[in-house]
């Protein structure tokens, strides 16, 4: 499912297809999906290890309780305040004895001993599950203090770890370095979806006569249009996770279909246009429901596997409607 995904992020995908459109000739295109391609793999594995490695850190510096500090000030001076205070210290205490459990598990390592690597290894996640445990409560509290709070504290982690644990100077550059990071990602994106709008369904459909002020004017617009659904769906995003699975999931959804659709195109020119369509929107149709009773626990189909679902869909039912459409007279047979 993955190949299938990466095959419509990096062949189809209309950020990326801008970016080979841009080179000078198709060497530099060419170059530019290699390259592309490559730089994709370190840095996913940067991204991933950095997780990795604050994890590390948290493991002998002690965390907070709940992460959103926010929520924390707001527990703090409500009734619930002494609560708090007595999950914070079995959370502290708890800590101490899990630290403890991964130096002598450490050791234990380096000396060879396997049952006292297994038992230190029982004991940590008991103590895990401890914490948990503690955590839940905490969110309870949260939950008590006010149902308009949000209790997952994922997404405050890191920004926790850079704003009490690094130099101040680090933090200004990383905060440039990700708001800089958000604002070329949304520009292109939003750009890419603003131009396909005009272009494929705007002029070819509404207003196919216009001035070519008149079509800035209307990117714009659309580019304002694509802005808001990409808001509504950034405050949607909590629901998920994490905000890559989130963005793997909406993409396995619907780029399956869209690969299908060039494969057609490539490999099946007996397959007409016509056909196609309908074979994508039924494919499209059966890849939300897989999904949908996925998500109800129905059936249990990993989301990655929706790519090469719609592909191969997409590829069967135009192939079998293109069969059953009846053939123009200058059509070859």
């Amino acid at each position: 499912g993955g190949v299938f995904l990466f095959l419509s992020y990096f062949g189809t995908d209309q950020s990326q297809v801008q970016r080979y459109l841009s080179g000078k000739s198709l060497t530099e295109s060419r170059l530019g999906l290699l390259f592309n391609g490559i730089i994709k793999v370190p840095m996913q594995f940067l991204v991933l290890f950095t997780g990795i490695l604050v994890f590390i850190f948290f493991q002998f510096q002690k965390p907070p309780v709940h992460f959103n500090e926010a929520n924390m000030q707001v527990v703090e001076a409500s009734v619930y305040a002494d609560s708090l205070r007595l999950l914070d210290e079995a959370h502290s205490s708890i800590f101490e004895e899990k630290k403890t459990a991964i130096f002598d598990l450490m050791a234990a390592i380096d000396a060879g001993d396997e049952a006292l690597v297994a038992s230190r290894e029982s004991y940590i996640e008991e103590l895990i599950d401890q914490d948990n445990a503690v955590r839940e409560e905490v969110k309870s509290l949260i939950t008590k203090t006010s149902d308009q709070l949000e209790t997952e504290d994922k997404d405050y982690i890191f920004i926790n770890f850079i704003m009490n644990y690094m130099p101040i100077g680090i933090i200004g550059l990383l905060l440039a370095v990700i708001f800089s990071a958000a604002m070329s990602s949304t520009a292109s994106e939003l750009n890419a979806l603003a131009t396909t709008t005009v272009i494929d369904l705007y002029k070819r459909s509404f207003v196919p006569d216009a001035s070519d002020s008149h079509y800035l004017n209307a990117s714009k617009l659309f580019t304002v249009l694509w802005g808001c659904l990409a808001l509504s769906f950034a405050m949607m995003a909590n629901l998920f996770d994490n905000l890559i699975e989130a963005v793997n999931i909406v993409g396995s959804i619907f780029y399956g279909t869209i690969l299908g659709i060039f494969v057609v195109a490539f490999f099946l020119k007996q397959v007409r246009g016509k056909a196609v369509f309908i074979a994508a929107l039924i494919a499209e149709a059966i890849v939300i429901a897989i999904y949908i009773l996925d998500s109800y626990e129905h059936i249990h189909i990993a989301y990655l596997w929706l790519n090469l679902i719609g592909c191969m869909l997409v590829l069967i039912i135009s192939l079998a409607i293109q069969k059953v459409l009846p053939k123009k007279k200058n059509e070859p047979a």
